[in-house]
């Protein structure tokens, strides 16, 4: 693919290997040549085996666990091919960690997310290209291009298929109040009503107490959010709309499965019937569930990069 005289090149780190060949498939091209290890001591060793001197250069590697890790990883390819004089490199980054720490909640705290932004940016990248950031805001962390994809409209074809023809027999459910905004978007994809877990403590260490505003009886539901971490809003949410709401069934959808700590377990042990999940962090096998539906992020990004590459607009993609 070559269409104003640089060729374009697709490279990896660790996180996300099978994205990046999927990517690299969907455009017709071969992943880069470039190895990415660690040396004895664990500082993180990258060596790029083939020439990027004048290509436009995208870098595949989400920042998941291990988190530090993974971001090294990142920084370091870019410094590489920096050095290496190519023409321009895009950070791909399908799940961007530390995305949660983008203000001040209490005095003396770290804005993480804008940290990692400047060493993004410091490192020589000159466009990102995330998916679902966790705060819109920190597109403005950024002194370079932000081209910010989301995963709404495939989860969306995946529930419709579903719902076919029975609008009325679904409602789709914000597990908290962050949420309401995403989930009313997704309802409206796939024309269904909202309904909104309002959680709350009634006094400290005492459990929390969940009223479901909207109706949920008899209705088979979905909860949409942006990741599914610990997994203990999602599993809590779907107790409430069966045990106080009534409803009959219980479906998830999340763009990324960070999936830390007891989660595996505690959607194992849940109510909820399927999960569908994207593929913005890899999931191992011997962590994967039969509740759990993976689709694919690929051709968006793919699209995506073809888009930035022949400077048409990102935005059109999905709507």
């Amino acid at each position: 693919m070559n269409f104003h005289g640089k060729d374009i090149k697709i490279f990896t780190c660790n996180s996300n290997r099978q994205v990046a060949q999927q990517i690299a498939d969907c455009l017709g091209i071969p992943v880069g040549k470039s190895e990415v290890t660690s040396f004895s001591d664990g500082e993180i060793s990258v060596s790029l085996h083939e020439s990027v001197r004048g290509s436009e250069c995208f870098i595949v590697q989400s920042t998941c666990a291990p988190v530090n890790d993974n971001l090294m990883e990142l920084l370091i390819m870019i410094d590489a091919m920096k050095r290496a004089s190519a023409a321009s490199i895009t950070a791909v980054i399908p799940y961007f960690g530390y995305a949660r720490q983008d203000r001040k909640a209490k005095a003396r705290d770290p804005i993480s997310a804008k940290l990692v932004a400047d060493l993004i940016t410091t490192a020589g990248a000159d466009r990102v290209l995330t998916m679902d950031l966790h705060a819109n805001q920190i597109q403005g962390f950024f002194n370079i291009p932000v081209d910010h994809l989301v995963g709404a409209p495939i989860l969306a074809n995946f529930f419709k298929e579903k719902i076919a023809d029975k609008p009325d027999d679904f409602v789709v459910v914000s597990p908290d109040f962050g949420s309401v905004t995403r989930a009313r978007n997704f309802a409206t994809r796939v024309g269904c009503s909202i309904a909104i877990i309002d959680k709350r403590r009634p006094k400290a260490n005492v459990s929390e107490v969940m009223n479901i505003i909207g109706e949920v009886k008899g209705k088979k539901v979905i909860l949409v959010d942006d990741m599914i971490d610990t997994a203990g809003t999602l599993v809590n949410a779907a107790q409430a709309v069966v045990e106080r709401g009534g409803a009959t069934e219980v479906y998830a959808g999340a763009t990324h499965a960070v999936l830390s700590g007891p989660a595996i377990e505690r959607i194992r042990n849940s109510v909820i019937k399927e999960v569908a999940l994207l593929d913005t962090v890899s999931i191992s096998e011997d962590r994967m569930l039969d509740k759990f539906t993976m689709l694919h992020v690929a051709p968006v990004f793919a699209e995506a990069i073809e888009r930035i590459y022949t400077d048409k607009p990102v935005s059109l993609i999905g709507f």
